[in-house]
């Protein structure tokens, strides 16, 4: 079955850098773009990077334009987020996204998430 493991997360000061990876499974991994996505608590999910299936395609919310980048590596199954420059507004759950088409019906499939918290 498809899963997507998040990892990566954690405290960070102000200006720090966190480097979020997702493992994929159970899909063909380079067939599918990928995004990543964040909440708040009481706030509704927002899309924060997306990347094409053979990473030819990116683009980022404006918030985080210049300070972070998304990648992957279709050898290994996975997706990375590179955040940099970060400020205590980027404290949020980030979730990695793989819209995955099976049987001709498009599935939306979720990581478990993984915490990151900037704060001094």
């Amino acid at each position: 079955q498809v899963q997507l493991v998040e990892s990566g997360g954690g405290l960070v000061q102000p200006g720090g850098s966190l480097r979020l990876s997702c493992e994929a499974s159970g899909f063909t991994f380079s067939n599918v773009a990928m995004t990543w996505n964040r909440q708040v608590p009481g706030q509704e999910r927002e899309l924060v990077a997306a990347i094409s299936a053979l990473g030819d395609h990116i683009n980022y919310v404006d918030s985080v334009k210049g300070r972070f980048t998304i990648s992957r590596d279709n050898s290994k199954n996975v997706v990375y987020l590179q955040m940099n420059s970060l400020k205590v507004e980027d404290t949020a759950v980030y979730y990695c996204n793989a819209p995955v088409w099976i049987g001709g019906r498009l599935y939306d499939y979720w990581g478990q998430g993984t915490q990151v918290t900037v704060s001094s």
